[in-house]
């Protein structure tokens, strides 16, 4: 397989010789699939051997989709689930189970931010927060005995912060915790963690992967390079019966049984098998067909990010513009480490004078834009983060953000971009 991304977008992950000779992935609507006979069965069951079974574990569509994410983030496999938000849950939880600690920033995604404040607390899993996850000493000094991963976005939502990911990872590798990070802004194209030391990727399919808000999905990706068995996780080492034989007398722990791959395997076997959030094959199959012109989407959705952003820094009545593709940003210097495709993706935040009242103005008055609470589309999308996409997060975390009243969000799309500022500008001049 050739290493272009371009190459890998369209052909990784699928063979036609064994799908019929279909040139593209074919849906496979069924529930369940024959075993073969008996000795298959129960290697299948056991998970000796790779196969399908029942699509509430593996899916030849879904499967397909794993395949190709893993191969375009450089990682060694992928789990595909049901939404964004059902990945980042599951991959958390899958670290932190049995009262581990997590440190994370305040400038997530706010459902990210109820979760990790709210939500996994209930389950044993607390979280320790941090101001600026790039600030190393103030990390470290977070980490203590029970600590078993830093989460935080490559490209932070809506601020458009860049994550500093390869000291962050040594940081987090020389305390023998693993560094998890959602990849949704960016998208595989702009950006592979992995090789920049990340352990662990998640995305919501939902947005730039699929493209075209038409299908909702996650994907959990393993790096493949992160030690398990290194004291921190005793769930990848305690023995557990659904990977064991106990009629044999075979018990296997998750790290003895899968190595490398024990993340993977576990988020497989016990949380998809579970707890249940399954991608359909039909968004898959979107997915799968949006994944073929992501480069192409992508790259004219960052230029034109860039060229509304600097519009913006001198519109009337803009008081901030939040792009990391501006060169007075602090992290500027960031972009040429991490992004040699340009941009950080094709979201931007602004600040706008006035009151709360002037936003929903702007926000009303918008013709191309859709008031849509999503990023990635085909189409360009505004919204008012504060009121919508984090609205869950309390108004000093809100605030610690930059999330406020006046913060409008904008995810661009692939209309002329001519037609996307004049739309912008007039919106503006009618709310004043």
């Amino acid at each position: 397989m050739s290493e272009s991304f371009q190459t890998q977008a369209i052909h990784a992950g699928y063979d036609p010789l064994a799908n019929g000779r279909a040139s593209v992935p074919p849906i496979y609507a069924s529930a369940a699939f024959d075993l073969g006979d008996a000795a298959r069965g129960d290697a299948l069951a056991g998970g000796d051997i790779d196969g399908f079974e029942y699509s509430r574990v593996a899916n030849p569509t879904v499967d397909a989709l794993e395949r190709r994410l893993a191969a375009l983030e450089g990682g060694i496999g992928a789990v595909a689930v049901g939404s964004g938000m059902a990945a980042v849950s599951y991959a958390l939880m899958c670290a932190g189970e049995g009262g581990g600690r997590i440190i994370a920033p305040t400038d997530l995604y706010g459902a990210s931010v109820d979760a990790l404040g709210d939500f996994l607390p209930q389950f044993g899993i607390h979280t320790d927060f941090v101001k600026d996850i790039n600030d190393l000493k103030e990390v470290e000094s977070k980490i203590g005995p029970d600590t078993r991963a830093i989460f935080a976005e490559t490209v932070a939502n809506p601020s458009t912060a860049i994550l500093d990911i390869e000291p962050l990872a040594k940081l987090a590798h020389s305390h023998g915790i693993a560094l998890i990070v959602d990849n949704t802004v960016p998208t595989p194209y702009l950006l592979n963690p992995v090789k920049f030391g990340a352990d662990i990727v998640v995305h919501s399919t939902t947005k730039g992967i699929t493209g075209h808000g038409n299908a909702i999905g996650g994907a959990i990706i393993d790096g493949g390079n992160f030690d398990w068995a290194n004291g921190r996780f005793p769930q990848f080492t305690a023995r557990q019966q659904v990977i064991s034989n106990d009629r044999a007398g075979e018990w296997h722990s998750f790290a003895e049984k899968f190595g490398n791959a024990a993340f993977i395997k576990r988020i497989r076997i016990k949380y998809l098998r579970t707890f249940g959030a399954v991608q359909s094959p039909f968004n898959a199959y979107l997915s799968l067909v949006g994944l073929e012109t992501l480069p192409q989407r992508v790259s004219q959705q960052v230029a034109s990010a860039q060229r509304i952003a600097e519009h913006l820094t001198s519109a009337p009545h803009v008081t901030k513009v939040n792009y990391s593709g501006l060169g007075y940003m602090p992290q500027y210097e960031l972009v040429g480490k991490y992004f040699p495709r340009g941009g950080g993706g094709q979201i931007l935040s602004l600040q706008v004078d006035g009151s709360a009242d002037n936003v929903r103005r702007i926000i009303d008055g918008a013709k191309l834009f859709s008031y849509v609470p999503n990023i990635g589309d085909a189409r360009s999308l505004i919204v008012d983060p504060a009121h919508i996409t984090h609205r869950e997060v309390p108004a000093e975390a809100r605030i610690a953000a930059g999330v406020s009243d006046n913060l409008i969000r904008l995810s661009i799309g692939l209309e002329d971009v001519n037609d996307l500022i004049a739309d912008l500008d007039q919106a503006i001049a009618a709310a004043y």
